[in-house]
C-alpha cells in the first residue's frame, strides 16, 4: 500500500477551491501494473473476435488493448478514488482524436497506451506486434507516432506513453522497448523510463510481463 497522495488546490472558474490529486508517472506505472495483476488473478476469459463462443484460456494476456485497459483502469479507480476518479478516455483539444487515458480534470496526465504482445494464446507469434510499437507512419497508429501526436497536442497538463507487454523467452520484451526508445528519439524527447513488473499471471503463455512509461516532452513547453 502506497502512502496517500498530497493534494494541491485548484481555483475553478466559479471561484471554488477544490483538491486536485496529482500522481507522478512512476506511481501511475506501478498502480497500473498492480491493478492489471489484480484483474488477471480473477481469471477473466477473453472471447475470440471471430467466434464469440470460443473463449481463450483465463488471464489478462489474451484480451485486446481496449478491454484490458478498461478493466485495469476500473481496478485503479476502485483502489484509489482520490487519484483516479476522473480516469478515462479524453478527446484531444481541437481534434476528433481520442486519448487512451486521461487523469484529472485538466487533465493532469494525457497518456497513450499500447500493448506489446509478441505471442498469441496458442504460442504462435503476432505478425503486427512490432509494427504497432515501432512504425514511423501515422496511419499505423503506433507507439512512436503516438509520441509525436502527444508532443504536438494542446493538452494543458503533462503527456506520457505507456506500453505494457508480456515476456517471451525467444523474443525478449526488453529488446523491443530499447528499439522503441531509439526510434522515438528521432522525433520526440522522452523522459526517463519508468517500469513495473507483472508477476505470476495465470495464463500459461502470458505468465509475466512489464509495464513501461515515459513522459513525452511537449513541443510547446
Amino acid at each position: 500500500m502506497r502512502p496517500p497522495l498530497n493534494p494541491c488546490v485548484e481555483q475553478t472558474r466559479a471561484g471554488e477551491r477544490r483538491s486536485l490529486w496529482i500522481v507522478d508517472l512512476g506511481q501511475i506505472v506501478r498502480d497500473f501494473a498492480l491493478a492489471m495483476e489484480t484483474v488477471d488473478h480473477r481469471r477473466p476469459q477473453a472471447a475470440s473476435h471471430r467466434d464469440a463462443a470460443r473463449l481463450y484460456q483465463p488471464g489478462i494476456g489474451p484480451f485486446g488493448e481496449d478491454a484490458a485497459v478498461a478493466m485495469t483502469v476500473a481496478e485503479m479507480q476502485a483502489a484509489d478514488k482520490n487519484a483516479y476518479t476522473d480516469a478515462g478516455k479524453r478527446r484531444y483539444p481541437g481534434s476528433s482524436h481520442v486519448c487512451d487515458l486521461a487523469l484529472g480534470t485538466i487533465p493532469d496526465w494525457a497518456i497513450e497506451v499500447k500493448l506489446a504482445r509478441l505471442g498469441r494464446d496458442n504460442g504462435t507469434y503476432e505478425d503486427a506486434a512490432i509494427k504497432k510499437i515501432l512504425s514511423p507512419y501515422p496511419d499505423d497508429r503506433s507507439a512512436v507516432t503516438d509520441c509525436v501526436k502527444l508532443a504536438r497536442s494542446d493538452f494543458a497538463g503533462k503527456c506520457a506513453i505507456l506500453i505494457y507487454g508480456f515476456e517471451d523467452p525467444k523474443r525478449p520484451l526488453n529488446w523491443l522497448i530499447e528499439a522503441f526508445e531509439a526510434v522515438a528519439a528521432r522525433t520526440t524527447v522522452l523522459g526517463p523510463r519508468q517500469q513495473a513488473p507483472l508477476r505470476q499471471l495465470v495464463h500459461p503463455v502470458f505468465t509475466a510481463g512489464q509495464v513501461y512509461g515515459w513522459e513525452v516532452v511537449r513541443d510547446n513547453r
